[in-house]
């Protein structure tokens, strides 16, 4: 199953980014109530959600 993450684009963890997100839309979600709260400042955090590859290769094979 694909997981997402979002990734502040400073590099720097927070609450956000610490989570992983079933689906790109539950990331997306999440980021739209974090952009509601901000009203056009210059000094808010960009973001981007990216597929969570940190799981990749390790399930056993058959």
């Amino acid at each position: 199953m694909t997981q997402y993450r979002i990734r502040r684009d400073d590099g720097v963890s927070d609450s956000i980014t610490k989570r992983l997100y079933a689906s790109y839309n539950e990331a997306h979600q999440e980021l739209e109530r974090y952009y509601a709260d901000l009203c056009c400042s210059d000094d808010r955090e960009y973001y981007r959600i990216e597929e969570d590859t940190s799981a990749r290769g390790t399930q056993p094979t058959v």
